[in-house]
């Protein structure tokens, strides 16, 4: 049985030495690999364990990185394991086929987006004119998708986020908070219809997916299968949904947990396909 396994990666898979959530003794602590660099410095991490269970899970199926980071922050990662085939960035408007933008699939992308939700432009001036200096740090444009701030949590007033979410709703965008990140996305630029796209070009029979936060919410619905960690978007509102497994892990030994149900998930499509 053909299986695709399309997770989320920040605070799914990897993890920033912030997000580690290391809370044994440190004479415990599980050793770490580094998987991302950036400006000569490390940045990101996953257990030398998941690391493993990784590469097997390359070798067993149709792994497909699924991420709302652009094409450049994304190939910046180095997983273990054989080069994926796809992947999925800017949160479903980049469909990368042996690292290349797969421009047919982006050209229906854009042609909806300007149909169903209000133009990037109004959205992004909304965020100069209603956020604070005292407790932005960034204002950034996707791969002019979407947008999203950089901010001071500690700072950051608690009725801001709803109110933006509210005002985008109306326009067609959703609101979504992760770690010191707002973004703010149309509602049509979704990691699972790529998700959907790549199965019907694989043949899948079998979806897995993982994710945390709320931008993954529909890449978990559209799977046969799922998990969210015990951290992130999902856990905190206690989002579930049928056939969605929610861990009690957090941080970095999430993913490696993540990566044990994709591995077994696998393993029970195999010996069903041999069966029938």
């Amino acid at each position: 049985m053909a299986v695709l396994v399309a997770s989320d990666l920040d605070r799914t898979l990897i993890y920033s030495a912030a997000a580690l959530a290391l809370t044994m003794p440190d004479a415990r602590a599980p050793r770490l690999l580094c998987v991302e660099v950036h400006e000569a410095k490390p940045l990101s991490y996953m257990t030398e364990t998941a690391a493993h269970l990784l590469t097997d899970l390359g070798d067993s199926a149709v792994f497909v990185p699924t991420t709302t980071r652009t094409r450049k922050q994304y190939q910046r990662i180095n997983l273990p394991g054989p080069p994926p085939k796809y992947a999925i960035c800017a949160n479903g408007g980049h469909l990368l086929v042996d690292g290349v933008t797969d421009a047919d699939w982006h050209g229906r992308v854009q042609a909806r987006l300007a149909d169903e939700c209000a133009p990037l432009a109004e959205i992004r001036e909304h965020l100069l004119r209603t956020s604070d200096p005292v407790w932005v740090r960034k204002h950034r444009v996707a791969e002019d998708l979407f947008a999203y701030l950089v901010v001071e949590r500690e700072l950051l007033p608690d009725d801001w986020v709803k109110e933006l979410a509210v005002w985008a709703e109306n326009r067609g965008w959703t609101v979504s908070l992760q770690g010191r990140k707002i973004y703010a996305v149309p509602k049509p630029l979704t990691k699972s219809a790529a998700v959907r796209e790549l199965a019907r070009r694989t043949g899948a029979e079998l979806i897995l997916a993982a994710g945390d936060s709320l931008l993954d919410a529909d890449l978990l619905l559209a799977a046969d299968r799922g998990w969210r960690p015990g951290h992130g978007e999902l856990a905190d509102a206690g989002w579930s949904a049928p056939g969605i497994g929610a861990l009690p892990e957090r941080g970095v030994l999430a993913g490696e947990r993540i990566l044990r149900e994709f591995m077994r998930a696998v393993h029970g499509s195999t010996a069903v396909g041999q069966q029938s």
